[in-house]
């Protein structure tokens, strides 16, 4: 029935207009939104504990494609680690709801922190998805960069190839490596804003 087919994606991108009009939008150079949340001990974690530091935030969902690129890879875990290093924070949030794709339960968090070895200093539980919502975080990945005064530096896609094919990370320039580096010798980075890709974070 080709007659159902426009009228179908009309709907379906008025549901996702409406949907991401939910969500807060940060500005860059502004203060970013502080939030607390649980981790994958139950230990609750506050964004303005890590003051006079640059935190990174990683939208996370593990079954989502596009995430999947990037941790199979070992590319995620690697810049976690460097990140780590260098004096960063590296928060991985799951903002997906009971029931949805990429759901995690603080068992299931340590468990995936295992498997995937991850390099991050948190993974953070949001299953409200009001810290996700108060970021305007559309997507698994969606990254921002903030100061270490405090304000939203970088917020966007993880890279410049938005596929779920790993192949394509060495063809692809990484954003927020380019920001981890311009801060080095900067107080801002270069690229500041870019379009988000990847799956849809899984809100209630």
């Amino acid at each position: 029935m080709p007659f159902l087919i426009k009228p179908f994606l009309t709907a379906f991108g008025l549901y996702l207009c409406f949907s991401f009009s939910l969500l807060a939008d940060v500005s860059i150079g502004a203060p970013a939104p502080s939030f607390k949340l649980p981790n994958q001990n139950g230990d609750i974690i506050e964004l303005d504990q890590f003051e006079g530091k640059t935190v990174i935030l990683e939208w996370y969902n593990q079954d989502c494609p596009f995430v999947r690129k990037f941790y199979d890879a070992q590319k995620m875990q690697e810049l976690q680690a460097k990140a780590t290093s260098e004096g960063m924070i590296w928060l991985t949030i799951a903002s997906s709801a009971p029931g949805k794709q990429g759901h995690l339960t603080q068992k299931s968090a340590q468990e995936r922190i295992k498997a995937e070895g991850l390099k991050a200093s948190h993974l953070l539980l949001d299953p409200e998805g009001k810290v996700g919502k108060g970021y305007g975080a559309k997507t698994t990945p969606h990254m921002f960069v903030i100061s270490t005064k405090g304000n939203v530096l970088y917020d966007g896609a993880i890279d410049t190839v938005p596929s779920t094919n790993s192949n394509d990370i060495k063809k692809a320039e990484n954003y927020v490596e380019m920001a981890m580096n311009d801060l080095k010798s900067s107080d801002t980075v270069k690229v500041a804003k870019t379009k988000p890709y990847g799956c849809s974070v899984k809100y209630p």
